[in-house]
């Protein structure tokens, strides 16, 4: 999968596909809600071995029952189609 920054055509078509998430400060972002911190960590857990298994790790934070979630790639400056993969994995993980 290519690391390279997408344009903001790229990206704005793409968002389209992805249910909740949106473009801020150069990031993909979404919030996640649950019903309660149990289900919110669980939901931590579950992405957190996918981002092992993908080698890409999101930035996040968590509050009770809310989990914010943003991707971008470090290394290559921007959001790239692996950030987009992540996005739409994590999306199924919800």
């Amino acid at each position: 999968m290519q690391r390279r920054p997408l344009t903001v055509p790229e990206l704005q078509a793409a968002l389209e596909g992805l249910p909740g998430w949106r473009l801020h400060e150069g990031r993909l972002r979404r919030e996640f809600r649950f019903a309660d911190f149990s289900a919110a960590f669980a939901f931590m857990t579950r992405v957190a071995l996918l981002a092992e298994r993908l080698n890409h790790h999101p930035d996040w934070s968590n509050v009770y029952d809310r989990v914010t979630v943003e991707l971008h790639t470090h290394d290559a400056g921007g959001v790239t189609a692996v950030d987009l993969e992540m996005a739409r994995r994590i999306g199924g993980l919800a």
